[in-house]
């Protein structure tokens, strides 16, 4: 008896992939559309909250302005969508994986996937080291330079840029122990070598901080100093997972 069952042609595979990510994608646009309407109507209050760090640090009777028409209205919409990704991106993040895991050997998903959760509870705690730690500090620093007489006024889409930035800076900056696995993992670097560029390690992180902070020394110790302790828990981890990689091989 012969067999009917024709194997899938390269078309109907790339047409099937497509079908797929289509699925994906779309399961993660609903689910952002839902989140960011569940907040819109709290635009205005989302918008205090990101702004509290520089309110509570301004002179008494001190505000934010708005110099354009529409601001009022626009930037508290785009917090609202900030943080309906940030809500929505574990799920995000799963239908990549969903997408994805099908075509990883056994070993690339058992790492794959810690990364990915370790590189997004990474990004948030970057992001909540410079919303409660670092801005206090940044915002103080800025209103006490303030020469006598002048009233700062800081304008709301420019604050909401100068936050984004900084976050982005932070939330970077926390992947640095997944960026020093991953170089182990895959034989670009060894942990002896990492061990020993620490020193330009060292200098780099405090480049980073006079780059990406204010100009003023308590705002770049405040991201160097974690850049090099990530760093060196990086090398950490990475030396754990490297032996247990050989113990496994044994």
């Amino acid at each position: 008896m012969s067999d009917t069952t024709k194997p899938a042609t390269t078309t109907e595979t790339f047409v099937a992939h497509l079908i797929e990510l289509r699925t994906r994608l779309l399961h993660s646009v609903v689910a952002l559309l839902v989140v960011f309407i569940c907040l819109f109507p709290f635009s205005s209050k989302l918008y205090t909250l990101l702004a509290q760090p520089l309110l509570a640090k301004l002179p008494k009777g001190g505000q934010m302005i708005a110099t354009d028409v529409t601001t009022p209205f626009f930037v508290p919409l785009k917090v609202s969508m900030m943080a309906a990704f940030l809500i929505a991106l574990p799920y995000i993040l799963y239908q990549i994986w969903r997408f994805v895991a099908p075509g990883l050997y056994a070993h690339e998903k058992r790492l794959v996937w810690p990364l990915i959760v370790a590189s997004t509870i990474l990004f948030f705690c970057g992001m909540a080291f410079a919303y409660f730690v670092v801005f206090p500090v940044v915002f103080g620093f800025i209103t006490a330079s303030a020469p006598q007489g002048v009233a700062v006024m800081t304008d709301i889409d420019k604050y909401l840029s100068f936050v984004l930035g900084m976050f982005m800076a932070f939330g970077i900056t926390f992947q640095v122990p997944v960026a020093v696995i991953l170089l182990v993992r895959m034989g670009f670097v060894t942990v002896e070598k990492l061990r020993e560029i620490r020193p330009y390690i060292i200098v780099g992180a405090f480049i980073v901080g006079a780059i990406f902070t204010p100009p003023d020394v308590v705002s770049q110790f405040m991201l160097a100093m974690p850049l090099w302790l990530l760093y060196e828990a990086g090398i950490v981890v990475a030396s754990w997972t490297g032996k247990a990689k050989i113990k496994e091989a044994a």
